[in-house]
């Protein structure tokens, strides 16, 4: 079954792949057994004459792989069952999955093959998923596991979404409810119109739009839904304004009820009421996050 992750319009938080620095590394990486051809039944390889192939790097990036995204499920769903975990692992890592990960790179384009083979071999799902493992891999054995993990999770956290929402419905369970759908949730969060709401959301909404330079507005309002508002601009991520934000709006006799709307790049990613602007800002942060596929609680 194909995913279908969200990684925002144009696939703009689809993350970039890293470089690998070392020539040895990524020449290894993309080098299919085909291109040497070796024979396949040997036991070992002498200690002069290591395989030049990526079938190691691979054999290591797919129990990286495992490691990583198994962490993250964790974080992300800590009350999920080892068995229904076990079916989302597997969604998430499947050849399907990785293959399409690989093409989205543009991996298969760099692989050395034998010239016999190469149509046929470059457009093999299993060539093309061994191949990711392979890139994974070889960053491990450069630039360890931190480096592995900070790009690896934002690329799967939308595939381990999609896979999460495939699963529960297989399990004949409804859609989890949106953390937005009422005012509070299980644990007793205040109301969206408590003006000391958390705004730990706001930060993790801010932390995501670092990485992608994008321009973002706020747009208030004090007595309109979404009408005439004042615009606050900032360049690159949502950056709460000054010291006013807990002010009445001018000419209420009564604590005032903000709106606003947070464009990201003139496309509206949330909105969010509240006695306060900072805590308007919050909820329509949630929206946000529920937009670039990161999981929150």
């Amino acid at each position: 079954m194909s995913l279908q992750p969200d990684f925002g319009l144009n696939s703009c938080f689809f993350p970039p792949l890293p470089h690998i620095e070392r020539e040895d590394i990524r020449t290894r990486v993309f080098t299919h057994r085909s291109y040497f051809a070796r024979p396949t039944h040997v036991f070992e390889d002498r200690a002069d004459d290591p395989s030049p192939d990526n079938e190691k790097f691979e054999h290591l990036g797919d129990s990286v792989l495992g490691l990583v995204v198994t962490s993250l499920m964790l974080e992300m769903y800590p009350g999920l069952r080892v068995g229904p975990s076990t079916k989302v692992r597997a969604m998430i890592v499947g050849n399907a999955t990785l293959a399409e990960i690989s093409v989205k790179y543009r991996l298969p384009e760099k692989l050395r093959l034998h010239p016999a083979q190469a149509v046929t071999l470059r457009a093999s799902t299993n060539v093309q998923a061994d191949l990711f493992e392979s890139f994974i891999g070889g960053l491990y054995t450069e630039q360890g596991l931190v480096a592995v993990t900070q790009w690896l999770n934002p690329l799967f956290r939308p595939y381990a979404k999609a896979a999460y929402t495939v699963v529960r419905a297989q399990h004949g369970l409804p859609p989890v409810e949106s953390p937005l759908a009422s005012p509070t949730s299980s644990r007793g969060v205040p109301s969206p119109l408590n003006g000391d709401t958390n705004i730990g959301h706001l930060a993790l909404f801010n932390q995501h739009l670092q990485k992608s330079d994008q321009r973002v507005e706020w747009v208030y309002s004090d007595h309109h839904p979404f009408g005439d508002m004042d615009v606050d601009t900032k360049g690159g991520i949502a950056t709460p304004t000054s010291a006013d934000d807990n002010r009445f709006a001018q000419g209420n006799k009564s604590t005032p009820v903000w709106s606003v709307q947070v464009l990201v790049d003139g496309r509206v990613f949330g909105r969010g009421r509240g006695n306060t602007k900072k805590a308007a800002r919050n909820e329509a942060a949630k929206e946000g996050l529920a937009q670039l596929g990161v999981a929150f609680w």
